[in-house]
């Protein structure tokens, strides 16, 4: 049976009870409810929407010294960090014009407690985790409309009032907002949300489920509330909650690359050499050096402007020059590798930007000040420059092929 209010549900089933508590990540209103839901229903067990990795962010001083920027850029986790480091930064700066720290109602919920001597767990997955899923399952089309979303999420600058902040919790307001996501990138909203809903609930369930355990409570995002309720109802209705509802171990595996990822990877550097060969074959020399070199001047000239655009290292410039059409060719190497380690390694961080990081990440100046983040940004950026010039020559490459082929020249 489930009962409650647009932020406020409770369910129960057999000797159980679940009580959740929809919040906002930035609003003190959130804060206070959160403790005060631990402090006033002294549940037996508190769940709280944060791995073990996040808290820790949360509880202490973010520590990035260890980060080596050169093996995450060499392993290919570039975007992925600049990603993590972006959304950060966004939910930071709501959380400053606020005077919140994202997530804290989740540090107060555990804080609370602690204080009251309740076992408490962390239900979400690892953020690496759902951030590769949620990569992996877009189509190119969404990876490109992603990659836009972030882009704007860095150049976002509007205020929210803590009014808007607490509109976020409401139903009308949330699925507006989830419609919205469905319709712009449907494979994220399915990792970001509709997963995660299964997977917090399933811990939610098992949590609740641990021997001398009658109430529980959890504090999670509003956007996952009624999500959350409506899988708990499900295994609430099955024996022991159903072993295929509560087991989430397949939501933990980050899937191999589709067969188009892979054969793209492939594809795109046999189809720019397959079309300057053609150039040699079938119309002749000239054409075909005409063609070599217009390609490598506009993929390697892309590849460095992105680089320059991100004020990089001029050595680490003309480095994205050179390796564009290696990064190219090669189905295992990215353009912006070279330019992104070339550039960590001229201007090697320092412990004060592995100290700043998650402050500078809040505004653009702050990602250009930060030799972390400067780094990444020359991977990106090279990386889309060189793709943008291989768009734009791949065309003008085929032109010498169906002359031939339509007998005109």
């Amino acid at each position: 049976m489930t009962q409650g209010s647009e932020t406020h549900i409770t369910i129960r089933y057999a000797d159980k009870e679940i009580l959740l508590l929809g919040t906002a990540h930035v609003s003190k209103e959130s804060v206070e409810e959160a403790a005060a839901v631990v402090k006033t229903e002294k549940p037996d067990v508190v769940c709280v929407e944060l791995d073990s990795a996040r808290y820790a962010s949360l509880t202490k001083k973010e520590s990035w010294e260890n980060l080596d920027i050169i093996k995450v850029i060499r392993q290919g986790k570039g975007f992925l960090l600049l990603a993590n480091l972006v959304l950060s930064g966004f939910q930071r700066r709501l959380g400053n014009d606020l005077g919140v720290k994202p997530g804290e109602e989740m540090r107060q919920a555990v804080l609370a407690a602690e204080e009251l001597g309740i076992p408490y767990q962390f239900c979400d997955r690892e953020l690496h985790i759902t951030l590769r899923r949620a990569w992996e399952s877009c189509s190119l089309w969404s990876k490109c409309k992603l990659f836009a979303a972030l882009i704007s999420s860095a150049f976002f600058d509007e205020k929210l009032s803590a009014e808007d902040v607490e509109k976020l919790k409401h139903k009308s307001e949330l699925d507006g907002v989830m419609a919205e996501l469905a319709d712009y990138l449907p494979s994220v909203k399915k990792t970001l949300i509709d997963e995660r809903d299964h997977y917090l609930a399933a811990k939610i369930y098992t949590a609740a489920a641990g021997e001398n355990i009658r109430r529980a409570a959890a504090i999670v995002g509003a956007g996952h509330l009624g999500g959350i309720a409506a899988r708990l109802e499900d295994m609430g209705r099955e024996p022991g909650g159903a072993p295929l509802l509560t087991d989430v171990s397949a939501l933990e595996q980050i899937p191999p690359p589709g067969f188009f990822s892979k054969a793209l990877s492939w594809l795109v550097p046999l189809v720019i050499a397959a079309l300057i060969a053609s150039g040699f074959v079938f119309s002749g020399v000239q054409t075909g050096v005409d063609s070599l070199v217009r390609w490598l001047l506009w993929n390697g000239s892309l590849a460095a402007l992105g680089a320059l655009a991100a004020l990089a290292h001029p050595l680490a410039i003309l480095v994205s020059f050179i390796g564009a059409p290696i990064g190219t060719i090669s189905p295992v190497l990215s353009i912006g590798v070279f330019s992104g380690i070339t550039q960590a390694a001229l201007r090697r961080p320092r412990v004060a930007d592995a100290e700043t990081l998650s402050a500078d990440v809040a505004s653009l100046s702050g990602i250009y000040k930060n030799r972390i983040t400067r780094a990444l940004l020359v991977f990106f950026l090279s990386s889309l420059g060189g793709a943008i010039g291989n768009l734009i020559t791949i065309p003008t490459l085929m032109k010498p092929f169906f002359s031939n082929f339509l007998g005109t020249h």
